[in-house]
């Protein structure tokens, strides 16, 4: 009988197989995603009894106390010489659920995961907000890695990571790097962040900028000179920047421009596409702060964001739209991937449709 526990052996067929998450939910099998499809394994339907036996075990007390009472709770799990898990447990109409996400082990730099050279403007920066924004599961956590990553191996600072759970370990190189989970290392992201600037930080990451405590301490300490990266669920740089604007009461929002206007030195809006070939790619959408962006945010004009964007090409900035339909001419994803995650979805199917592409009616749907 082998030792370890019983889940063990799923994620090692999960890795093995190159699949990103696995889900266990009682009433089916378990499901690996393999190149963003549903693909189940070969196995017997769960009852709770399979599924306690193969979650409880891998779980802090603590915190499966805590799903208990509230439905639903995360925690990070190592398989040692395989790779670490981000797991949420949660409670659904049939029972209980989970799912496990491979948090790659190997840290990549920006080169090895094909992100424009652009991108490496941000590992220079001496201040400011940066945001990296996406649907869940679009890599943002990927993306922001290897900018930290680059920044660990070329300049001596602080940095202080704030995540639930942690998910890429990074050794000190030329930098100390502090990482922080929310649970064991403290109970908020805000309480975190309020702490981490009595920390002497030179960068600090903000895993999630859920609420308006959060953000707001954020933009202050962005304002006082610090370098602050931080995660949005928006899929595009205007949205992002209404977002954070509109989490504060509307007698607020004009000072909140004021200071966001001062402040956002960067916005990387990503989404993660199936290739051709196997496996997925990003699409960035990347804006880079400008005087004409600052004036746009201050008065209002975000929907206008679009035309910076267009503008700043010479400096490597792109918009989603551009970014999808590069990925289009190099032939590595198919057309009606790309009118599924255009923001402009008239303006594509128009582009495709001129290029030859057979697009059915309801591709957009």
């Amino acid at each position: 009988m082998s030792t370890g526990n019983r889940i063990d052996r799923f994620l090692k067929l999960m890795v093995d197989k190159g699949a990103s998450d696995l889900h266990l939910s009682v009433g089916r099998p378990p499901i690996f995603r393999l190149s963003g499809r549903m693909d189940p394994v070969r196995y017997r339907v769960l009852d709770d009894r399979d599924f306690e036996a193969l979650v409880r075990p891998i779980s802090p007390p603590h915190l499966w106390t805590s799903y208990a009472a509230e439905g639903d709770t995360d925690f990070a799990y190592e398989l040692p010489g395989i790779s670490r898990f981000r797991v949420n447990v949660y409670k659904q109409h049939r029972g209980m659920g989970a799912v496990f996400r491979v948090i790659p082990t190997k840290l990549m730099t920006v080169e090895q995961l094909g992100l424009p050279p652009a991108v490496r403007k941000l590992v220079n920066l001496q201040g400011g907000l940066v945001l990296v924004t996406g649907p869940t599961g679009s890599g943002k956590s990927t993306t922001l890695s290897a900018i930290i990553n680059e920044m660990n191996a070329t300049r001596p600072m602080h940095f202080i990571t704030i995540e639930d759970p942690i998910e890429f370990v990074h050794p000190n190189k030329m930098s100390l790097v502090s990482q922080r989970e929310i649970g064991p290392h403290s109970k908020s992201f805000s309480a975190a962040l309020r702490a981490a600037i009595r920390e002497d930080p030179d960068a600090v990451l903000v895993g999630e900028m859920r609420d308006l405590e959060t953000i707001e301490m954020a933009l202050n300490a962005a304002e006082t000179g610090l370098l602050v990266f931080g995660t949005l669920h928006t899929n595009s740089a205007s949205k992002t920047i209404d977002r954070v604007i509109n989490v504060f009461p509307s007698e607020r929002q004009e000072s909140v421009r004021g200071i966001l206007a001062g402040v956002l030195k960067g916005v990387l809006a990503q989404q993660l596409l199936r290739r051709k070939a196997g496996g997925r790619c990003a699409a960035l959408e990347i804006l880079f702060g400008t005087p004409a962006m600052a004036s746009l945010i201050r008065e209002g004009k975000t929907h206008q964001i679009g035309g910076v964007i267009q503008q700043g090409k010479n400096q490597g900035m792109i918009g989603m739209d551009d970014s999808l339909r590069l990925l289009v001419e190099r032939d590595l994803i198919e057309p009606h991937a790309a009118l599924e995650k255009a923001l402009s979805k008239d303006e594509m199917r128009k582009w495709l449709s001129e290029r030859g592409a057979t697009l059915p009616d309801d591709a957009d749907a």
